[in-house]
């Protein structure tokens, strides 16, 4: 489609752009959805493992435990169950789109970057391909830490959990998935703090001192949230959730501070 007179790009042609990068986003998330369909073992094998007992995170805190010279945890064997005539198929589906999402996260996120920086200065083009970066970065790590900590002490504490020794526990794969699923995006969101912090610093809406003077208060937060996602009663577990979160919110003054600094000199 022709140019505008001023060498502008025109309306339609901005929407052909957009149509063309989220055609070529969806043909990605489909190709990987599609490998992560047909790899269905390798696929569970990483989904499912932290319901072993043998799950790398039990077998550090086995060793830790042996080192502090304190009773290691109990093996457990938790088995899942269906509940559902297709829903066994219906997971391995939504798992896939899932893995899909991930996996085609970074390919997405460049087709946004290049839709939105020909219309940025060359300062803000490095701002948002930072920003964009970081916080695909900081979700995988949440989501990682609570695939490796949060969920496996979660699932081992809920899924062993008897009210008496006659009334068994039969957990559900769905049930399973959807818990898995729940906490890796509220640890994936709650890691996103440095980088909504720095945003909001460079919005002029949050200074390193507010932050500073309610450093209390955000612990006691911390706290409240960590005893929510992780519902163990012991301070370990608790301290274990606490203390990332606690260094996010620490790390975020740092980066509050540099960036109020900056904002002053110039």
């Amino acid at each position: 489609m022709p140019h505008t007179d001023d060498g502008k790009i025109s309306f339609w042609e901005h929407l052909d752009i957009l149509r063309a990068a989220i055609i070529r986003t969806i043909a990605v998330w489909s190709i990987f959805s599609i490998v992560a369909f047909i790899f269905k073992e390798q696929l569970f094998d990483f989904v499912l493992a932290p319901k072993n007992h043998d799950f790398i995170t039990y077998r550090l805190l086995g060793l830790l435990c042996k080192h502090l010279e304190m009773d290691p945890p109990a093996a457990f064997n938790v088995q899942l169950i269906n509940t559902g005539l297709a829903q066994q198929f219906i997971i391995h589906l939504k798992t896939a789109l899932c893995a899909g999402v991930v996996l085609a996260a970074p390919f997405a996120l460049y087709q946004i970057f290049g839709f939105i920086s020909p219309g940025l200065y060359s300062n803000e083009r490095r701002y948002a391909s930072c920003l964009v970066i970081s916080g695909y970065i900081m979700f995988i790590l949440g989501a990682a830490l609570s695939y490796l900590i949060i969920f496996p002490l979660t699932f081992q504490f809920l899924g062993t959990y008897q009210v008496a020794d006659d009334v068994l526990n039969m957990i559900s794969i769905e049930s399973y998935m959807s818990t898995l699923i729940m906490m890796s995006l509220c640890m994936g969101v709650i890691c996103e703090l440095p980088v909504i912090s720095w945003i909001c610093a460079r919005m002029g809406v949050l200074s390193s001192a507010f932050m500073a003077r309610y450093r209390r208060h955000a612990i006691v937060i911390i706290l409240i949230v960590a005893a929510i996602i992780t519902p163990t009663s012991d301070i370990f577990t608790l301290m274990l959730v606490s203390v990332p979160i606690w260094i996010l919110y620490e790390v975020s003054v740092l980066i509050v501070k540099h960036s109020n600094k900056r904002q002053s000199l110039a």
